[in-house]
């Protein structure tokens, strides 16, 4: 086909991770061609600048795409491929050679040397600019209708809609405008032909209004296993105790790979907590007989075992009824029965969730079935391309959702720059 003249080349819409990077990606790969970026809000990369507690967990130091493509509930197997044309080493190289330099932690996330969010989100908009990518935000899609000549017909609202009449005609158009957790708000994308799978919300915490540790709040363990009673879901890691319930990666990664169920389940259920996953009832029952004749006259409640918090221990032990003058050479069999239970599976009553700071992900929306995950193109709408949260695709925390914005991101950019280029 031949690009119609009033048509702009390409749009973007959405002015987050995966959207710069899309724009930029095109932008760059083909000088001649206007991409116009359009965010609804006044705010440019608002995840970016919350994500890490204003560091910004950019990436996660992964060895190969196999292993990267593994921490994503959805979207794991399609990935493996996206991730061998765009992966961890080229998001560090990208943003190395914009003068951003990456550190990896101990746990494997990955942030800028500056440890603030505001370096990655300045390379991201000087990258853009330097592209000249056109950026307008307070600006809406309401509506996305074939054009005549092929391509797009947007039709806009807000403070950028006058300067093209409320119309606004483009041969390309990339939709990275992230997840949303109300179904309702996917319509405009089923108008197109699309499905949608069910959006919940993914990575959050468990409130447990009645629990046991409350006093406890901000006592944290590096090393607990959570597993829902009755349901084969359960992740390992560390755990921290909230006002509200219990937080933590072992929480949200679990309630990532959990996402759907959870929701069928109305955040409803018991979650029981083992706070020495190394111990099962074969291995911690002798471990305590020997203790108790090695450590008779230590009283119980006075002396945490297995390095667990004071605070910790000592609520362990007042909810097994065991007096704090009690010790160990005097503590009945029943007593030692109910500590134990209480180290393997304190059970917590969890009744809803809560969104772990502004860093909601959603599991749902465009079916990877409909997207060519080479190009990030519409198998049902030439000229469509999606990327990041608004697919049917999400990580569990750790850089991972950031890592999908990049990758996806970068493919959608070259993959239009290119058919551009063939086109014109």
């Amino acid at each position: 086909m031949k690009q119609d003249a009033a048509l702009l080349p390409v749009a973007v819409l959405g002015g987050g991770a995966a959207g710069f990077f899309g724009a930029i990606a095109c932008a760059e790969a083909n000088p001649s061609q206007p991409v116009i970026l359009l965010e609804k809000t006044g705010k440019l990369l608002a995840k970016v600048r919350v994500s890490g507690g204003g560091r910004c967990n950019v990436t996660h130091a992964c060895e190969s795409p196999a292993q990267l493509a593994a921490h994503y509930p959805r979207g794991s197997k399609p990935l493996k491929n996206a991730f061998q044309q765009f992966g961890v080493p080229d998001t560090i190289a990208w943003f190395a050679k914009r003068g951003v330099a990456l550190k990896t932690e101990a746990d494997g996330r990955m942030f800028p040397t500056t440890d603030s969010s505001e370096t990655i989100a300045r390379a991201l908009e000087e990258a853009a600019r330097l592209a000249g990518v056109r950026i307008i935000t307070n600006t809406s899609v309401d509506e996305i209708q074939p054009h005549p000549e092929s391509g797009f017909k947007l039709r806009i609202s807000g403070t950028g809609a006058s300067q093209f009449g409320g119309i606004l005609a483009v041969s390309r158009l990339l939709v990275a405008t992230g997840g949303n957790p109300k179904n309702a708000n996917y319509d405009w994308l089923r108008a197109l032909g699309h499905h949608i799978a069910e959006p919940v919300p993914s990575l959050f915490t468990f409130n447990v209004p009645d629990s046991p540790l409350s006093e406890l709040m901000g006592v944290s363990v590096p090393q607990a296993r959570v597993v829902l009673a009755g349901e084969k879901l359960q992740y390992e890691g560390p755990l921290l105790i909230t006002h509200w319930g219990v937080s933590g990666p072992a929480v949200l990664k679990l309630s990532a790979w959990g996402a759907r169920r959870l929701s069928e389940l109305g955040y409803a259920g018991t979650a029981l907590i083992n706070w020495l996953p190394a111990h099962t009832d074969e291995t911690l029952r002798p471990w305590l007989q020997q203790f108790r004749q090695d450590n008779g006259k230590k009283t119980v409640g006075s002396n945490p075992l297995f390095g667990l918090p004071q605070r910790l221990w000592r609520n362990l032990t007042e909810q097994a009824a065991i007096s704090a003058e009690t010790r160990w050479s005097d503590l009945p069999a029943k007593a030692q029965n109910r500590l134990l239970e209480l180290l393997l599976r304190t059970p917590l009553a969890v009744r809803g969730k809560t969104t772990y700071k502004e860093e909601f992900v959603t599991c749902g929306g465009i079916s990877l079935d409909e997207v060519d995950l080479k190009t990030m193109q519409s198998r049902r709408v030439p000229g469509l391309y999606f990327a990041g949260e608004v697919l049917d695709i999400d990580g569990i925390t750790g850089g991972f959702n950031f890592q999908a914005a990049w990758t996806t991101g970068f493919l959608a950019g070259r993959a239009m720059a290119a058919a551009l280029t063939v086109t014109v």
